[in-house]
């Protein structure tokens, strides 16, 4: 039976708000994680050790399989459909599953043997505390073939989003959030250590997540034997474009791994403090800048293979369009509200006050580059779908040498907040430079609309800004106010924030039909 044929049309608006609200529904189970999780752990030595545990494997899925690997792959996938030759398409899925599996077996593999030299890699400062170290290599060990699992399943989730099924890879990662609290409530008591619990509730994470792609890949007779065949014609493409792709794709990862290994040797609860507000900076880029990056990508490879110049530039100017009209106030709502959000979240259980004030102000540091980070994961589509990684592996190598000169300068003095800020600075730095390169190329034109959008959002973002600071009734409200309490005055904040945001907008002339892009 043949695959599915692709419409000649495709309403990107509604990919997106399927992957939004699937992600968002992901995001939620991942606050409910965390919130369990800042219970039972805190920010205290425990804490530290499994983040770095989760941290390892999760550098390397975000390195080969949800970035690079995806930005190399999808174009490739895109020209095999759009050549309309179904065994084709079938044989190079298998022969990409084949070799791709090889691969995972052998890097995770040198993980588990080489735990020891990752964790001195990525946490140094525990050398000092022999326990501490050994614990969280034993924890690397469980945790690290949960890179396969994973990668696995981004890549089938690559191909349903190849062909626009956007909804079950969105929502999938619930299932290592519902894992996590099972181990944190349940499995914790039934283990000598309990934190290793953990570890072994991010392995059977991975086994699940994988499991639930299958059957969609056969509703699309895709699902079947993997091959080897390293010379394939497809396959050495995807290849060519994977090593400049590895680092280009996931700059964001290497900007983690610095400041991971400088928090190491910050006190203790510094990964900790990072952790946490770095997970509240996950709900809008996952709603929004991830969101928009996954229906992009697909869409611009086909325009590309079409030879559809206009039709790339203005789907690329919706994307920065979308991304400044919300990922501008989701910067401006989450620097003001960084200790409300913080408290409201995490206060409860082995989370104290302190650590409560040390996590908003690493938030705030985050959030100066959120509507960078945002336009980012929009603009680097437009060199992946051209095949084109190159380019982007340049810029990267330009942002992440910002990063260390910007951590080692800043951390000494700024301690964790310092590490956040120099990430801040070099998503700054990123966007620039993407930009420009796919205007200087005459990729991408803004169009009239965008310098319209941005005005209306500054405007409307500067009154949010305004009307939060004015009705945050102040940080020791929320340190001694009840869950209840806090959780209250929180959603009324919000909600009356982005009724204000919108109202706004919509007198500055902003209308549903500027958000709606067909191509």
């Amino acid at each position: 039976m043949s695959t599915e044929i692709e419409s000649t049309e495709q309403n990107l608006t509604a990919q997106g708000s399927v992957v939004a609200s699937m992600t968002g529904v992901s995001r939620l189970s991942g606050f409910l994680r965390d919130v369990v999780l800042s219970a039972v752990l805190g920010a205290t030595a425990w804490a530290d050790i499994f983040f770095v545990a989760l941290r390892i494997p999760n550098f390397f899925r975000r390195l080969f399989a949800e970035g690079a690997f995806a930005q190399a792959f999808v174009p490739v996938l895109s020209e095999y459909r759009n050549a309309g030759d179904d065994n084709a398409l079938r044989n190079f899925v298998r022969i990409v599953c084949g070799d791709f599996g090889v691969v995972l077996v052998v890097i995770c593999a040198a993980g588990i043997a080489g735990a020891s030299g990752l964790v001195w890699l990525f946490a140094p400062g525990f050398l000092d505390d022999p326990e501490k170290f050994d614990l969280t290599v034993d924890m690397v060990r469980v945790t690290f073939p949960y890179l396969a699992f994973i990668s696995m399943t981004a890549f089938a989730g690559s191909i349903l989003n190849s062909f626009h099924r956007y909804a079950l890879p969105a929502i999938t990662p619930v299932l290592l959030n519902v894992s996590l609290i099972a181990a944190a409530l349940i499995g914790m008591r039934f283990f000598e250590t309990p934190v290793m619990a953990l570890a072994w509730g991010v392995f059977a994470a991975g086994i699940l997540q994988l499991i639930v792609q299958l059957p969609s890949l056969q509703r699309l007779h895709l699902l079947g034997i993997p091959r080897l065949d390293r010379r394939d014609r497809g396959v050495r493409k995807v290849g060519g474009l994977l090593v400049p792709a590895v680092f280009a794709a996931s700059v964001g990862q290497i900007n983690i791994l610095v400041g991971s290994i400088l928090a190491s040797t910050l006190a203790t609860g510094s990964i900790s403090w990072l952790y946490y507000s770095d997970r509240l900076m996950e709900l809008p880029i996952g709603l929004l800048a991830i969101a928009l990056g996954t229906v992009l990508l697909p869409n611009l490879s086909r325009l590309q293979n079409q030879g559809d110049i206009s039709g790339f530039s203005s789907t690329l100017d919706w994307g920065v369009r979308m991304g400044i009209l919300f990922g501008m106030p989701a910067a401006v709502a989450l620097y003001v509200l960084a200790a409300p959000l913080v408290a409201t979240v995490f206060y409860r259980g082995a989370m104290t006050a302190e650590d409560v004030v040390k996590t908003a102000a690493a938030l705030q540091a985050f959030t100066v580059g959120l509507l960078p980070l945002i336009l980012t994961k929009i603009l680097a589509p437009g060199y992946f779908a051209r095949q084109n990684t190159t380019t982007p592996f340049k810029y990267a190598g330009v942002s992440v040498a910002v990063n260390i000169v910007a951590s080692l300068s800043l951390y000494s003095r700024l301690g964790h907040v310092g590490i956040a800020l120099a990430t801040s600075l070099a998503a700054m730095v990123h966007c620039a430079l993407l930009f420009r390169g796919l205007f200087v190329e005459s990729v991408y034109r803004p169009g009239r609309q965008v310098l319209r959008v941005l005005l209306s959002a500054l405007a409307a973002s500067a009154a949010l800004a305004g009307g939060l600071i004015w009705l945050d009734p102040g940080v020791d409200f929320w340190l001694v106010s009840g869950e209840v309490t806090r959780i209250g005055e929180l959603s009324l904040l919000v909600g009356s924030a982005s009724a204000g945001y919108f109202l706004i907008l919509a007198l500055v002339g902003i209308r549903p039909n500027d958000l709606v892009h067909r191509v």
